[in-house]
């Protein structure tokens, strides 16, 4: 039976609807994601690590939930092991489901996991009071306790101490390709990026952030720093690290989302927080090399400070929604990355190529 669950923004918001999913009081930043699809992929994405999530598009739950998959595989539509958010918000919950591979609820996931979910809340009103002012923190709890109480019992993450370490692996992971191999610096990676690569005939070393890296890199033809949450300044020992390798290793070195800021405060330049991020599936960027424009999928809330790029690099990619940078490159070696997601999953596939260049490169090392 659903119970009322109350939802408060620091702001003193505070938006009354029905539970779905356990009944834990969580806390955490609210976000939102304007998908209209792809639940399965989104809240299991560790960029969303920590975070109060609230989906725009009206319906969510339609399709079920597929059985759990095997542990140790990357099997899709999962991007992780586990649901990543803290709770879920939405406008109408859909309990009843229809999917030929559906054997459970979204209700039925989340309650298994402990993570709560709140239906019947105006989402429309809640996204453009976000984008007004800000993402900002929030408490998600049931609808007869006080906020006070709330504060006392809601279970949170420190995203400053704690969410690089609960996205990331504490062993490596090595998983098998082609002729290829590929550092994979885990700070809390989608498994699309792997399977990507895979996909393409390269073998993955997959690594967490705080691993011997220099180490690892003797190994492989490419690295590739991943996506995750969190902020770009709490990770100043894996960019030393990054820095470093971009002294020493002859090969490409690829940024994704996270990946871009760690890249670009290794190389010298500045990143700051985004007022509300973008969290999407239809995020327009454009090559300023090929004047091309790509449909992208994107989940962030920290940016590149455009005009801190240091000399010997420059922008490549820019969002054209708001002109924030979205990719840069050397000019000297190969290093570049992007700000959105070529793995997608979910989202448009049009910046797949990326990959393609990438192990192209990596191939041109080793045939050395």
């Amino acid at each position: 039976m659903l119970h009322d669950v109350k939802l408060v923004l620091e702001d003193g918001t505070e938006l009354l609807g029905h539970g779905f999913g356990a009944s834990a009081p969580v806390c955490g930043e609210v976000v939102f994601n304007t998908a209209m699809c792809g639940y399965l992929e989104t809240l299991t994405d560790p960029s969303y690590r920590g975070q109060i999530l609230v989906m725009t598009y009206p319906l969510v739950g339609n399709y079920g939930v597929p059985p759990e998959r095997p542990s140790g595989t990357l099997e899709r539509p999962y991007e992780s092991g586990e649901i990543q958010v803290q709770g879920l918000v939405v406008q109408n919950y859909m309990s009843d489901y229809s999917h030929h591979a559906a054997t459970r609820s979204l209700s039925d996931w989340m309650m298994g996991q402990g993570i709560p979910g709140v239906t019947g809340i105006d989402t429309r009103a809640l996204t453009r009071r976000l984008r007004e002012h800000g993402t900002m923190r929030g408490w998600l709890f049931d609808g007869r306790w006080n906020l006070a109480r709330a504060k006392r019992e809601a279970a949170g993450v420190d995203m400053r101490e704690e969410v690089f370490q609960l996205v990331t692996p504490d062993e490596v992971s090595r998983f098998a390709g082609g002729d290829l191999d590929v550092l994979l610096i885990d700070v809390g990676a989608k498994d699309n990026i792997v399977r990507s690569l895979q996909a393409r005939g390269a073998g993955v070393i997959r690594a967490p952030w705080h691993a011997a890296l220099p180490k690892l890199a003797e190994e492989v033809d490419g690295i590739l720093i991943a996506n995750g949450p969190g902020d770009p300044r709490d990770l100043g020992a894996l960019v030393a690290d990054v820095r470093g390798l971009m002294g020493s290793f002859p090969g490409p070195i690829f940024g994704i989302c996270l990946g871009n800021q760690v890249l670009a405060r290794a190389a010298g330049a500045d990143t700051y927080k985004l007022s509300y991020g973008h969290r999407s599936i239809n995020q327009p960027v454009q090559d300023l090399l090929t004047r091309r424009s790509y449909i992208t999928s994107q989940n962030h809330g920290y940016a590149v400070s455009e005009g801190s790029l240091p000399a010997g690099w420059e922008t490549w990619f820019v969002n054209i929604n708001d002109g924030t940078n979205e990719g840069l490159h050397c000019r000297s070696k190969p290093f570049f990355s992007v700000q959105f997601h070529p793995e997608a999953s979910p989202g448009p596939r049009d910046t797949g190529f990326l990959f393609d260049d990438f192990l192209r490169l990596s191939g041109a090392l080793a045939r050395r």
